[in-house]
Order: structure tokens, then C-alpha cells, then sequence
């Protein structure tokens, strides 16, 4: 290579630098399959977020309601019948303490559960048994089946509580370990009459029977309501993936005319006999159709940084043809637009085109701008070539400059 005049007028380039190797096809290819892989694996990744976040909705509002019947019913309709039956039972510290305690163990489960928190499920369950054990010693023969012994409707609300969130069969190994307490009570009092046993059958069954519902019905409501948001979650991901290729179509078709329109023209002359191969302007005409044609045919390639990836494919090619160029990148373009890109590529493309000895491709990106510099031998002589040209084309500003030594053509887009 040359060596390469200095540039006194211009902005001085940045000295820390990095040199950006040439990409080769392979490696496109690869960075095209593994951004399509990321992008699935974000889309199912979002897909179960969303699905799980609609589960765990439905399972709070099932929660609400399981923590408020049991608080409820045990002041409601446990604390009445502790406090009217009092002077009758035959330990009423025991019955009012296991009330208390119950009623502790309730509200502070029912403040994790609602938190989200997770609870100490095997020792709040063994208290609560326990709790079970010592209000049926302490009611007495004549409260037995009475509403003072508040154990029986209350208990298993609670007990489905502490086991919110574990499997069925926990639920039942507990109301079964209850009624067994409660069968044990009701033979050791001696009401083993057929009355009292339809009493205890029907009480057990009745304050048992809805609890199980409940845990069953929730749990079975936050499976459906999983099931049915990552089913809604797919439809939309199907919907998103063909509105995609609607337009990924309709980007093909512009870009096919683009690409026609950047050959047709030099190729026509070719073919009709009107244009020299040999003719050096000619030559660079085919130069500047193909490094149009590859930059807009880089823009299909799916990449991380579409940008880079177009001036590096125009940059290859110009170093393909003979041209040793310098291309060197400081920081990371941002998600642009096509025709931003194409604003901040075309004019690049078309003076490296010409280019002839050397060339340095210079790219300085941040979030909220994108400069790109191209330092060429200037090829129109010795002289000045008049005052610098300017202009805008949309968001990107477009400077050339040029001095008969160097040709400096600058765009650059700002947010």
C-alpha cells in the first residue's frame, strides 16, 4: 500500500482503534442460524413467562380465598361457640388456647402465602395435629359433638392452608390423621352409639369434603389457566411469525428492484454493444453496481448489528477487487432502521467504489449517533475541487470533501 497523505484540514481520526476482520460466508451463516436460535429460544423463553405469570394470577385469588374462609369461619363461628359454651368445657384454657394458637399459626401463614413466601408446611401441620389432640381431650363428654368443639369445621381450613401448594395427597394424609384423632376421641367418650357414630361420619366428611374441593378445584384452575395463556402465547407467536414473513416478503420485492435497478442500467449498455469492458469508466460503473448489489444483499442477512455487517460485506469486496482498505470500529450502532442504513451506507459504498491505491473506513457509533468517515486518494488532480458538499437526506447528514489529495466523505446520523 501506498503510503497515504496527511490530511491536515479534516478532523483528526480517533487513535484507539479496532481492526475488524474481513467476514466470510460460513460465519455469516453461522451468526444468521444462531441469532434465528436466540431469537426462538427468547420467544419460547417470553411464551412460558407469560404463561406462568397468568398461573401464578389465578393460584393468588385462589389463595385469597382459602386464607379469608378459614380466618372467617374461625372467628365467625369457632369464637362464638368457644366463648358461649366456656363455662361447660371441661378445660376451657385448653379449647381457648388451641383457639388462639390456631388462630397465630393462621394469620401468619396466611400473610407468607400471600407474600409468596414459602412456608415451614411439616411443623405448622404437627402443631396443628396437635392443637387437634388437645381440644378433643379438653371439650368433654357433653360438648363432643357440640359447635365448642370448634375442631371439627375449622381445622381443615387451616390445614389447607399450611399445605397450599404441595401435592393432594398431603391434604389427605392429614384430614385422615384428623379423623383419626376424631374417632379416637369419639370411642374413648364412649359415644359409640349409631347416632353418635352418623354424627361423627357426617361432621367429618362435611368439614372435610370442601376443603379437598378447593385445594383440588385451585390447583386444577392453575393448570387450565397455564395451559390455556401458553396456548394464546403460541397463537400470537404464530400470528407475529407470519406477520413477519408478510413483511419480510414485501422487503424482498423492494430490494429486488433496488438490486435491478443498480445493474440494469450498465449491464444493458454491456449486452447492447453501447459500453467497452475495457473502458476504465465502465470498470468502476460494474464496481459501483457491485457493491451496491452485495450491500443490498447483505441487508437480508439476519445479524446482530446489520449495519456493521453491510459496510464490512461492501468493504470485502472493494478488498476483494485489489483495494487494501483499513476498517476500524469504535463502539456499537444501535437497532436501525433500512433506510437509515442504507442513508448512512449508500454514499460510503458509492466513493469506495472509486476508490483507488488505499482506503480507511472509519465507524464511531454510540446510542444516540452514528458517524461513518471514508479517507480515499482523491482522483481529480493536484487543484482544490471547490468548497465541501453537503446534505441531508432524511436523518442522515452527508458530507464530501476533497482537496486534489484526499477525497473525505463523512455521513452521520443522530437521534
Amino acid at each position: 500500500m501506498s503510503a497515504e497523505p496527511e490530511l491536515t484540514h479534516l478532523p483528526r481520526l480517533p487513535t484507539s482503534r479496532g481492526i475488524v476482520p474481513t467476514p466470510r460466508t460460513d460465519t455469516g451463516r453461522a451468526a444468521t442460524a444462531e441469532v434465528r436460535a436466540g431469537r426462538a429460544a427468547t420467544a419460547e423463553v417470553r411464551a412460558g413467562r407469560a404463561a406462568a405469570a397468568v398461573a401464578r394470577i389465578s393460584d393468588r385469588g385462589a389463595r385469597i380465598v382459602a386464607v379469608t374462609i378459614a380466618l372467617v369461619w374461625h372467628l365467625a363461628i369457632g369464637l362464638p361457640a368457644v366463648l358461649g359454651y366456656r363455662t361447660e368445657l371441661a378445660v376451657p384454657q385448653v379449647v381457648i388456647g388451641g383457639w388462639l394458637l390456631v388462630a397465630a399459626v393462621g394469620a401468619f401463614a396466611g400473610v407468607r402465602l400471600l407474600r409468596d413466601t414459602a412456608l415451614p408446611a411439616l411443623p405448622m401441620a404437627g402443631l396443628l395435629l396437635a392443637v387437634d389432640v388437645a381440644v378433643f381431650a379438653a371439650v368433654g363428654r357433653p360438648q363432643l359433638f357440640s359447635p365448642a368443639n370448634w375442631v371439627w369445621g375449622t381445622l381443615a381450613w387451616f390445614f389447607l392452608v399450611v399445605l397450599w401448594g404441595r401435592p393432594v395427597r398431603w391434604l389427605l394424609a392429614l384430614l385422615a390423621a384428623h379423623a383419626g384423632i376424631a374417632l379416637t376421641a369419639v370411642a374413648l367418650y364412649g359415644a359409640t352409639g349409631a347416632a353418635d357414630l352418623a354424627r361423627a361420619g357426617m361432621a367429618l366428611y362435611g368439614t372435610s369434603s370442601l376443603p379437598v374441593a378447593v385445594f383440588t378445584g385451585a390447583l386444577a384452575l392453575a393448570v387450565s389457566s397455564r395451559d390455556r395463556a401458553a396456548s394464546a402465547a403460541a397463537a400470537n407467536a404464530m400470528l407475529a411469525e407470519r406477520e413477519a414473513a408478510e413483511r419480510a416478503r414485501s422487503e424482498r420485492h423492494d430490494r429486488l428492484a433496488l438490486v435491478s435497478g443498480a445493474a440494469t442500467d450498465v449491464l444493458t449498455e454491456l449486452a447492447q454493444g453501447r459500453a467497452d469492458p475495457a473502458d476504465p469508466e465502465v470498470q468502476r460503473r460494474c464496481v459501483r453496481a457491485a457493491t451496491r448489489l452485495r450491500r443490498l444483499i447483505a441487508e437480508s442477512d439476519d445479524v446482530p448489528h446489520p449495519l456493521l455487517h453491510e459496510l464490512r460485506a461492501a468493504a470485502d469486496l472493494a478488498e476483494r477487487n485489489g483495494l487494501p482498505i483499513d476498517l476500524v470500529t469504535i463502539g456499537t450502532p444501535p437497532p436501525l432502521p433500512v433506510q437509515i442504513r442504507r442513508g448512512l451506507a449508500d454514499p460510503l459504498t458509492a466513493t469506495l467504489a472509486d476508490a483507488r491505491d488505499w482506503a480507511r473506513l472509519t465507524i464511531v457509533a454510540g446510542p444516540d449517533e452514528v458517524v461513518i468517515s471514508l479517507v480515499t486518494p482523491d482522483r481529480t488532480g493536484p487543484e482544490v475541487v471547490g468548497p465541501p458538499a453537503e446534505g441531508r437526506d432524511g436523518q442522515v447528514e452527508h458530507l464530501d470533501e476533497r482537496d486534489g489529495k484526499i477525497r473525505w466523505t463523512q455521513t452521520r446520523w443522530h437521534r
